[in-house]
């Protein structure tokens, strides 16, 4: 159950966490080696276990995206006998991750206070809507809401158009920031010996990505949605080609990158005509510049331009679906994408760790998701010392359920 050849090799997590933030982070971590002991009941599973045909698939689509590599053990958290196997759990671990509302793992004798009583240097993960003080900090919280409260909702969108709701990247976002928040307070342990609580709150990872936009609104200056523009590139944006459902991403950056898209355009007018010269003009007359960029593209097939323009240098690709993705060589090669074994599913396609280390290759995805309760033997049996019969006894009363 170990794994010897990884950057976290011997790191263990107590694994409290639901949904997808609190688990992509620990998802993160499991990617790197470290064993994190996901804990569950039969009356209280994760949410995500349940299907999202939203995601087009009757089946957990997400749960598996965010609980590969995981153990799974039950526990009815409940009963003081399951709380008290939860800290033995701790106690044997370095990380304890919760995800729920403040307050929750007081309430059921799990706190900071009481696990570091257990486990003296213990590091704590509590990620939440807004964190655990201040007047908002009762707030439940979703990925939609993250993204609203922290005003990148507002800053992304057209122009024109209403402010777009932020999922799935910002309860990724809020995870991988906790990873990193986690790795630094294991890291202060090692130094000083001490326990640390992270306390991560998601709608200020939200904020901490709008800060040009507040600047702005501090200097009295009006914010606006960008939509596909960008401050300082022009023409920049996704365009419709010849082909359809294939978008054309674009990004010019200098003068010469436009000579040289104005080259393959073949319209040397272009390249000459003073509302486009520089890439000042370019950004003042962006509405005639993405007419001209677009009324070509609409003519060009796809694949073809997108060579040629990354022939001249030029920063283009085509806007990639899922299908693209799971067929992509380059991908494949790298083990970005690996085929993981699921109980209740065919053979599947998971994404793999993005980071790649000189002295191991044992990072990524090495199990696939979990039933409820797989690893009990492991965990109760081999890490906790109970045998057969005490467990079904535990059974039996409902501690582990």
């Amino acid at each position: 159950m170990s794994r010897t050849n990884s950057p976290l090799a011997g790191i263990r997590i107590a694994d409290f966490t639901i949904h997808a933030a609190g688990p992509f982070c620990t998802h993160m971590l499991s990617q790197l080696g470290a064993q994190c002991i996901k804990i569950e009941s039969k009356t209280r599973p994760d949410a995500f276990r349940k299907p999202h045909a939203v995601y087009g698939r009757m089946s957990a689509a997400t749960f598996d995206q965010v609980s590969a590599n995981k153990l799974s053990v039950r526990l009815n958290l409940k009963s003081p006998e399951a709380v008290q196997l939860a800290k033995r759990l701790v106690a044997i671990s370095d990380v304890a991750a919760e995800s729920f509302r403040p307050g929750v793992m007081n309430r059921l004798g799990l706190g900071f206070d009481a696990l570091r009583d257990t486990k003296p240097d213990i590091v704590m993960l509590s990620l939440s809507s807004s964190g655990q003080s201040g007047p908002d900090s009762h707030f439940a919280g979703y990925a939609p809401l993250f993204g609203a409260w922290g005003g990148l909702g507002w800053m992304s969108g057209y122009t024109d158009g209403p402010p777009v709701e932020m999922r799935h990247v910002m309860d990724h976002s809020a995870g991988l920031h906790a990873s990193v928040a986690l790795l630094s307070a294991l890291h202060q342990r090692r130094r000083t010996g001490q326990a640390q609580h992270v306390d991560l709150a998601a709608r200020e990872v939200a904020s901490a990505m709008i800060g040009d936009a507040l600047v702005q609104a501090s200097s009295g200056q009006e914010p606006v949605r960008p939509g596909n523009g960008d401050l300082a590139m022009a023409p920049h944006g996704v365009y419709v080609t010849a082909q359809p459902d294939r978008w054309l991403t674009l990004a010019v950056r200098s003068d010469a990158q436009w000579q040289a898209f104005t080259r393959v355009m073949g319209h040397d007018d272009a390249g000459t005509d003073p509302r486009f010269a520089t890439t000042q003009a370019r950004l003042q007359h962006r509405e005639q510049l993405d007419a001209l960029v677009a009324q070509w593209l609409a003519q060009c097939p796809a694949e073809l331009t997108v060579e040629r323009l990354q022939r001249e240098g030029i920063a283009a690709h085509v806007s990639w679906n899922m299908q693209d993705i799971a067929q992509d060589p380059h991908l494949h090669a790298r083990g970005a994408l690996v085929e993981v074994d699921c109980a209740d599913a065919p053979r599947r396609l998971a994404v793999g760790a993005p980071a790649r280390f000189s002295r191991t290759d044992d990072v990524g995805i090495r199990r696939a998701t979990q039933t409820l309760g797989q690893d009990e033997g492991y965990v109760y049996g081999e890490l906790l010392g109970l045998n057969s019969s005490q467990r079904a006894d535990l059974e039996a009363r409902e501690v582990i359920l």
